[in-house]
């Protein structure tokens, strides 16, 4: 699909066609319209195939007047273990006349664009358009960390109360979450850096101090993913290490009994054979209270050695 948009008396606005100055959303195109936009815009194919890849990597790189700009946005999807989230690589074209985005989803920061949502943005301003794109980026992913941050502490609070394994396994899906948020906040830094030097986009001194504060929030981002990865890993750690102590008293309280409740049977066993000499084999009460008797001197014993 792709959508039209322009600055129109300060706000963006939907058009029906193209129009200089305007940005071109692009949303999981067909063949049909991949083709329309490598013959209108002359934009490379690899440079489409490359803004629909998953698994592509941020990176900037310039070829006959057009840059690419790849650079990972945060994503968040509710499911049935609770929210997750994960990156996706969204495509900035930027032209001799318009600036094009391409991703293979809808992508909620584009929609806030595309709805004026997000204030004060001159499609018209190549430039300082995708820098406002790429500081709602840097936004959305200190956003989407601090929510992290908060379902972490509220799923160690319900783990102390009880050990269950869906907790667990939400802690480890978040685990996983700030990986990738790390992995892809470290790329889009670099390209970031890249772009600071000024030799894929001309940079205007207003559009420098944007893009120092998208390289702050970023670097911000970085250090958060970083500092709640560490925490939440010695968490993981220290919650295995009170599931394996948990364990390991279960088992041993077991064995105690099994030592304890094994004496009337070997009692049982010795005073059931035909064994002459036993003490006291004429009375049946006898090998009960005996059994009584050293049950008990067993019991205290393994209670003093903290056995049970």
């Amino acid at each position: 699909m792709i959508s039209y948009y322009k600055t129109i008396n300060g706000r963006i606005r939907r058009i029906e066609q193209v129009e200089d100055g305007c940005w071109i959303d692009v949303v999981n195109p067909d063949e049909k319209e991949i083709n329309f936009l490598t013959s209108n815009f002359s934009i490379e194919p690899d440079f489409i195939r490359a803004s629909l890849d998953e698994d592509e990597t941020s990176r900037i790189e310039c070829e006959d007047g057009i840059t690419l700009i790849i650079i990972d946005t945060p994503v968040s999807e509710v499911s049935e273990n609770g929210i997750d989230y994960f990156t996706v690589p969204l495509g900035i074209l930027v032209t001799d006349g318009h600036v094009i985005t391409i991703s293979l989803r809808e992508n909620s920061i584009i929609t806030e664009f595309a709805e004026g949502v997000v204030k004060n943005v001159q499609t018209n301003l190549k430039t300082q358009f995708v820098l406002y794109i790429m500081l709602r980026v840097a936004t959305r992913f200190l956003q989407h960390l601090k929510q992290i941050d908060k379902i972490s502490i509220q799923l160690e609070k319900q783990l102390r109360k009880s050990m269950k394994n869906k907790e667990l396994i939400q802690l480890l899906d978040l685990q996983k979450s700030l990986v990738y948020f790390s992995t892809s906040l470290k790329s889009d830094e670099t390209t970031i850096e890249k772009m600071m030097r000024g030799r894929y986009i001309k940079m205007y001194e207003d559009d420098q101090d944007i893009l120092e504060d998208v390289l702050i929030e970023i670097k911000q981002a970085v250090e958060m993913s970083n500092i709640y990865l560490n925490v939440l890993s010695g968490t993981m750690d220290a919650f295995a290490s009170v599931i394996s102590n948990n364990l390991n008293i279960v088992m041993k309280i077991l064995a105690s009994i099994t030592i304890v409740i094994s004496i009337p049977n070997i009692i049982a066993g010795f005073y059931g054979m035909n064994v002459s000499g036993l003490p006291f084999s004429q009375f049946f009460w006898f090998p009960v209270v005996l059994s009584v008797v050293l049950m008990a001197g067993v019991g205290y014993l393994l209670y003093k050695k903290d056995m049970f």
